[in-house]
């Protein structure tokens, strides 16, 4: 089932909706968390810490969205700075696979994802849709974005993210 799942670097993308669909993304990002704990909450550690042949466990996939949560802060910042390039993806993922994400408790992964999130929202949700609509260009995509784009492509990578740890649980 998880190879039925398209990889994150396989997406193809298109960032011309209405600067106006800001505060629906944010609700989208807002709902992640919950999102997560829901899809994890009574899954057996003997399952959410099998690695993925090739890939990373269901608690892996978590955790990891704490470490990107990091780099959409930083991508936040670099748009309200009025920068004109945001800062590269680690894409050898050296922060999620250094920090022994199967060897934590999962509720401490999911707290921190909550609080990490709800910090961000925090962020978005004092913008304007004048700040939603600044632009700066993304290293990887090569192509310009707006704020309301990276909240979008967020939520999109959250939502990648799900589907992989819900494929990872009902195979078991």
């Amino acid at each position: 089932m998880i190879h039925d799942v398209l990889a994150w670097l396989e997406y193809r993308w298109s960032f011309d909706f209405p600067v106006g669909m800001y505060r629906p993304m944010c609700e989208r990002l807002r709902g992640t968390p919950a999102r997560l704990e829901e899809l994890l909450r009574d899954a057996p550690a003997s399952i959410t810490v099998r690695p993925a042949t090739g890939g990373w466990s269901a608690q892996e996939n978590a955790g990891h969205l704490i470490q990107v949560e990091r780099l959409w802060d930083v991508r936040i910042a670099e748009f309200l700075a009025g920068a004109s390039a945001l800062t590269a993806a680690d894409m050898g993922h050296r922060a999620t696979e250094s920090v022994e994400l199967n060897e934590r408790p999962l509720a401490e992964l999911l707290t921190a994802f909550r609080t990490a999130r709800t910090n961000t929202m925090r962020r978005l949700d004092a913008l304007t849709l004048d700040h939603a609509a600044r632009v700066a260009h993304h290293p990887r995509l090569d192509r310009p974005m707006r704020l309301v784009d990276l909240c979008f492509f967020a939520a999109e990578h959250d939502d990648h993210h799900l589907a992989v740890i819900r494929a990872l649980l009902l195979a078991g």
